[in-house]
Formats: C-alpha cells, sequence, structure tokens
C-alpha cells in the first residue's frame, strides 16, 4: 500500500473512531434528572423515553456506520473498484457514458446496502417511538422520485463534469467550478416550484388570525413576504418543523402542518420571525456564498490530484480514468471535509443564535420563542444533554438549553 492508501485508511479509521467516541461520549452525558427548565414539558414517562430514543438512534447509527466502513474495506481489498472498471470497460462505450455508468453502479450499490437501514428506521424505530407516519406506498415513491430526479439532473450535470474534465485539462477545474455553481443556484430558484412539491403538498398559508398576525410582524420587520406556505409534514412524520427555501421570486417559508397544530399564534410568529432573521442577518447568502467557496476549493484540489497514478495504485487500478479518480478524490478529501465541516458547524451554531436574538427583539417576546423551543423539543424527542464534544463534531444548532439561556439574558425590549 502506497501513501494515498495509507492516508485514506487512515482517515477512515480515524473518522470511525471519532464518531464512535462521539457517540460514547453522548450517551453518557445522559442524566435521570430533568433540568428544571423543562418541568411542565417533559414529564418524566417522556423524558425517559427521549432518552431511549437518543439510545436506539445511536445503535442504528453505530451499526450503519460499521457496516458501511466493513463494505468499503472488503470492496477495496478485494480489488472490486479495478473489477468493476474492467467491467464496464468491457462493454467498448464511450468515456463518458463508460464513467457514468461506474459511477451509477456504485451509487445503486450504496443506496441498496442502506436500503434496510432506512426500512428499519423508518417503519421500526421511528414507528416504535410514535413518528412514523409514512406508508410503504410513500417510502416507494419517494425512492423512485429520487432515483429519477438524479438521473434526469444529476446524470446530464455529471457527464457534463466528466466531458470537463477529460477534455479541458488545466482549466478544467475552474470551468466545472462555474457550471457545477450555475447549476446549483438555478436548482435552488426553481426547487420550491419545481421539485418539492414532487415530495410535498404545499399550500398558501390560509386567511385568517395566523396569516394575519404573521403578515402584520413581516410588515414590521420591512420583510417582503414571497410566500408562506404549509406544507404536509404529517405525510411522514409527526415531527414538526419550519425552514426557509428558495431565493428571489421563489423564496417561501414553509411551516410543517404538524407545526401549526402544536403551536399557539405567538409561537408561530416567534418560529417565522427566527426563520426571517437568517434572512435579515445575511446568513442565506452567506452560507450560499460559503458553498460556492468550497465547492471551488474542492474542484482546485480535484484537478490536482485526478491523474496522479500513485492514487490509482492505492486501489489497485489498472487503469486512470476521471471517472474513477472522482470516487478516489471523495475519499482523499475526507480529512478536509472534516475540517470544514467543524468550522461550518460553529459559524451555523453562531447564526441561530443571531437569528434567536433578532426574533426575540422584533416581537419583543421572548418567552414565546422559548415556549416554542420546548414544544418543538419535546415533540420531536429531542435531547436536552448532549455532550460538547458531540455537539461540536455534529450539532448545525445550540443545544437547546443554551439557547435558552441565551434568550433569557437578552433585553426582551427593541433594539
Amino acid at each position: 500500500m502506497n501513501l494515498y492508501g495509507i492516508i485514506i485508511l487512515a482517515t477512515i479509521a480515524f473518522d470511525y473512531a471519532l464518531s464512535q467516541i462521539a457517540d460514547l461520549l453522548n450517551l453518557r452525558n445522559m442524566t435521570t434528572t430533568l433540568p428544571t427548565e423543562f418541568s411542565g414539558f417533559y414529564d418524566d414517562e417522556k423524558y425517559q423515553k427521549s432518552q431511549r430514543y437518543l439510545v436506539a438512534n445511536t445503535r442504528l447509527g453505530f451499526l450503519t456506520n460499521t457496516v458501511d466502513v466493513v463494505v468499503l474495506l472488503l470492496f477495496w481489498f478485494l480489488g472490486g473498484f479495478n473489477w468493476l472498471d474492467a467491467l464496464v470497460r468491457g462493454l467498448d462505450l464511450p468515456v463518458i457514458p463508460t464513467g457514468l455508468l461506474y459511477m451509477a453502479i456504485l451509487v445503486f450499490a450504496k443506496s441498496l446496502i442502506s436500503l434496510p437501514f432506512d426500512v428499519y428506521d423508518t417503519f421500526v424505530l421511528e414507528q416504535r417511538f410514535g413518528f412514523n407516519k409514512t406508508t410503504l406506498k410513500t417510502f416507494i415513491l419517494d425512492r423512485i422520485k429520487g432515483a429519477l430526479l438524479g438521473v434526469l439532473i444529476g446524470g446530464p450535470l455529471m457527464a457534463l463534469v466528466l466531458a470537463i474534465f477529460a477534455y479541458l485539462g488545466s482549466s478544467a477545474w475552474l470551468v466545472g467550478w462555474g457550471v457545477v455553481t450555475v447549476v446549483s443556484l438555478i436548482i435552488s430558484y426553481i426547487a420550491p416550484v419545481w421539485i418539492m412539491p414532487l415530495f410535498n403538498k404545499f399550500e398558501p398559508l390560509a386567511e385568517g388570525e395566523l396569516r394575519s398576525a404573521i403578515m402584520n410582524y413581516a410588515t414590521s420587520v420591512d420583510y417582503a413576504l414571497a410566500g408562506i406556505f404549509q406544507m404536509d409534514g404529517s405525510k411522514r412524520s409527526s415531527k414538526s418543523n419550519a425552514f426557509f427555501t428558495g431565493f428571489g421570486k421563489n423564496k417561501r417559508i414553509a411551516l410543517f402542518d404538524t407545526l401549526i397544530a402544536q403551536h399557539t399564534i405567538k409561537e408561530m410568529v416567534a418560529i417565522l420571525a427566527h426563520e426571517i432573521g437568517h434572512y435579515k442577518k445575511k446568513h442565506v447568502i452567506s452560507r450560499l456564498i460559503t458553498g460556492i467557496l468550497h465547492s471551488g476549493l474542492m474542484f482546485f484540489l480535484l484537478s490536482i490530484f485526478i491523474s496522479h497514478r500513485g492514487l490509482f495504485d492505492a486501489f489497485y487500478m489498472e487503469n486512470v480514468s476521471v471517472y474513477a479518480g472522482f470516487i478516489f478524490f471523495g475519499l482523499l478529501y475526507s480529512p478536509m471535509e472534516l475540517l470544514l465541516s467543524l468550522g461550518s458547524h460553529y459559524w451555523s451554531r453562531r447564526q441561530e443564535y443571531q437569528a434567536d436574538r433578532f426574533a426575540c427583539e422584533t416581537t419583543q417576546d421572548s418567552e414565546a420563542m422559548i415556549t416554542a423551543l420546548k414544544k418543538l423539543t419535546v415533540n420531536n424527542l429531542g435531547n436536552l444533554t448532549p455532550h460538547p464534544f458531540y455537539v461540536f463534531l455534529n450539532y448545525t444548532h445550540p443545544p437547546v438549553l443554551q439557547r435558552i439561556e441565551a434568550m433569557r439574558g437578552l433585553n426582551s425590549g427593541p433594539s
């Protein structure tokens, strides 16, 4: 095994060990004593249920992660990547279709391996804890639609990127970065209107007291509300959420129907204020720019390593190819991805505090936001005491008790 192989193998082992250590610390940080802040929200029985839910999810994550690593290592060291390459080359297709077929088979195989765990998660684990509302028909249709979108959108884009790296030489990374950036922006723009409705039903929030309260708030903070929609989240789960999607005339705020059913009007306005806070604080555009720069860095490094013979030797490959280079670079890039994700998660947590502050100050009602967060946590069986190391590695939002503490320290008057 050469240096490339050693680095990639060490990275896989390190990432696996880090994940298991974080999970173990997270489980050990559980406490049977309910934090005082949640008295009257979590009763003892439901609090214990939330901890059983955490344990069950952690065990499933451990099993899924272990199987993924074992399968990857077996496929690698048994020469699977070269075997598959010889198989698709034997069809005598042009280079781009050959590359697409090679990558499609790997993606399909990964999906097939993940399928039993997805089924168990949806129909056993989530069902056991009272969340699952997904029917078998919906589950199957979701995967068919996802696969079709991958073929119709991902296939042509991947073919174009393969062609760029196969034929454009040293400028390939810059052109590829530009193409992927433009396509990503187009997809982000059309997704709320053309893609997301394939999976969920979005209806404009009906006229009434809630809509009036939301519109009045939006006007008070000078936010042009392009669209606020109710989404049938209950079609798949009893969990609740809200999110901001799209941009320009297609920007929308989507509220799960389960969220609307579980919260008062004041709490709903506070939740919406938090989402608008992300927009007003430029978090949406900063995340978009960060994503584009991240993509540029990845394409630049890809252009350096994609044709290195040593990278292919590490995977026992007889032939060098752009399409296999994409796969191997993805594994080589993992340490950089981990470092970037830690920075991204840190800034995301800071932005959540800022959006919380914006919501509290503009609604002049910190308690509404605090109560909304408590209900969201309880209804989703959230973990109240995550270990700091687990938060550092995985959380894009601060732990709920820290968010509440920060909000209680705010002056509830206008800034």
